[in-house]
């Protein structure tokens, strides 16, 4: 009986090292989709999506296709997909969003991300409280040698990043498929680059809608990930977006 006090800290040790960590999230249908806007998606140049696209059946509005690109085995749903419910595009999307954001995080508090912030970032779940996040320079996620270390960023507010900055993950397993996850949950607006490109690597889940803001036909804003609108729509100039492999 002496070693119990003892045993009853080391678990509760335990326990509190592990609230912070991400886990795999799950997206449930939404999945396979590159980019879901609920009150639409517009589009200007020559984006490329790998993956299916999406507005919403109450707003399924999809202008800019062509010039930009749906590829194969992605599809362009001129119909819209439903935007409610589980088991439903948006429905899952939402449901994703509330599970990250309920995680138990780190309080980052006000601080900024990349050059003068935080540059370097173990897999783990991220709380920040300032009205606008600011993302500038490059944010390196390093994975510790694992092909499936997870992140979660918990953004309340706003969500904006420079021009030509970069997300980029580091040290994973090998060099083969990353199979973690990277979610940034946005309680408003997220506005990915400048006009000097960059590259963005996650899915945004934002309530106010996603923009991609390059205007330069020689140098495109990459997202390896999903963008995601769940209240508004997604806009994109000159973007190519990368669908996580399942």
């Amino acid at each position: 009986m002496k070693f119990f006090p003892t045993l009853v800290l080391v678990s509760a040790l335990s326990l509190l090292a592990g609230s912070a960590r991400a886990g795999i999230i799950d997206y449930g249908t939404a999945d396979p989709f590159a980019v879901l806007g609920e009150a639409g998606v517009t589009n200007t140049g020559p984006s490329l999506i790998y993956g299916s696209l999406a507005g919403s059946t109450g707003t399924p509005s999809v202008t800019g296709f062509p010039p930009g690109a749906v590829e194969p085995p992605g599809v362009l749903y001129r119909t819209g997909v439903a935007n409610s419910g589980p088991g439903t595009p948006f429905g899952d999307a939402s449901a994703a969003s509330l599970y990250a954001d309920g995680l138990h995080g780190i309080n980052e508090g006000t601080v900024s991300l990349g050059a003068g912030g935080l540059s370097s970032l173990t897999p783990g779940v991220y709380s920040f409280t300032s009205t606008t996040v600011l993302l500038n320079g490059t944010l390196q996620l390093d994975a510790g040698g694992s092909d499936d270390a997870s992140w979660v960023f918990q953004i309340p507010f706003a969500l904006t990043t420079g021009s030509a900055s970069n997300v980029e993950v580091v040290d994973t397993g090998s060099a083969g498929l990353f199979t973690g996850s990277i979610t940034w949950v946005v309680g408003s607006a997220a506005t990915i680059n400048g006009t000097g490109g960059g590259v963005m690597v996650g899915t945004i889940i934002a309530s106010a809608g996603v923009t991609f803001s390059t205007a330069d036909n020689t140098v495109q804003t990459v997202l390896d990930g999903r963008a995601i609108g769940l209240n508004a729509s997604v806009t994109m100039v000159d973007t190519t977006i990368n669908v996580p492999a399942p």
